[in-house]
């Protein structure tokens, strides 16, 4: 039993992807918000990326600047990849988790309230 969960684990990591990335799971905006703002960085050279997130009047611009950030960071220090050279391969913004919370309403009622979360996840690569 042990030397087929070593073989799977060995075959997981040779398909591993070995691109540098950054994750931001449960983020208090919603998957439709966040997805304006990461259209706008996909493609794009990294300085290219963190300029126009700075300029970016969107709620989610800071959450995605800082991931990004992140993911830079990751690229240099880990993978020891030129900054100068990396660009936004990937980028893509998933729906987590919906808190559902009641608001008042008239005559004693309530309504459902739905706070929805998402998780944003960038990927880098070389040119």
């Amino acid at each position: 039993m042990a030397s087929n969960s070593q073989r799977k684990a060995e075959a997981h990591m040779a398909s591993r992807d070995t691109r540098p990335s950054a994750h931001a799971r449960y983020v208090r905006i919603s998957s439709r918000k966040v997805k304006i703002v990461i259209d706008l960085i996909r493609g794009k050279n990294v300085d290219e990326a963190l300029a126009i997130l700075m300029y970016t009047p969107k709620a989610a611009s800071p959450v995605v600047h800082k991931l990004l950030t992140s993911a830079i960071a990751n690229a240099v220090n880990n993978n020891e990849m030129d900054r100068k050279a990396l660009y936004v391969a990937e980028v893509y913004a998933n729906p987590g988790p919906t808190l559902k919370r009641f608001v008042a309403r008239s005559r004693g009622s309530a309504s459902p309230m739905l706070k929805r979360t998402s998780h944003i996840s960038v990927v880098l690569d070389q040119k």
